[in-house]
């Protein structure tokens, strides 16, 4: 059975644990009266104000980069040492507040790239266009027809 810190506990009353392991911890949850017993624990905690420097900071999102950190981080216009950072906080940390931005800031650039695309498509087939138009422009200039 696998084991959970305290400080998983409060990442999942704060649904701010990884997926994967939210879904560990519920199915933990269903067998283990003494797990049950701790998360009733941090829930009392939680609601009595007793709250850990590391949960005020996990709550309040501290060490989360900025939307605009995490867009530059995706137009891979970061820094080394600050997108290996994101990159820690996104894989390892597994921070599912960054992980939705990242989601959105993708979501929001797919038309660009769509249109950019698209437009690629039609200079593509203009550039054909234009370059077969100069073809018989250039052999009717040799043959004298105009």
């Amino acid at each position: 059975m696998p084991t959970f810190t305290d400080a998983e506990l409060i990442a999942f009353l704060d649904e701010s644990l990884p997926a994967e392991r939210s879904v560990e911890l519920e199915r933990s949850l269903k067998n283990d009266s003494s797990l049950r017993q701790r998360l009733q624990y941090k829930i009392g905690q939680q609601a009595a104000g007793l709250h850990t420097i590391g949960s005020i900071w996990q709550r309040a999102n501290a060490t989360c980069p900025s939307r605009t950190e995490l867009a530059q981080f995706i137009s891979e216009d970061l820094e080394h040492d600050a997108a290996e950072y994101v990159r820690f906080h996104l894989i390892q940390m597994g921070c599912r507040f960054c992980q939705a931005n990242c989601a959105d800031l993708l979501s929001r650039s797919t038309p660009c790239s769509q249109n950019q695309a698209r437009h690629s498509r039609f200079f593509q087939t203009s550039v054909g266009h234009l370059h077969s138009r100069s073809d018989k422009e250039e052999s009717s200039d040799l043959d004298g027809t105009v």
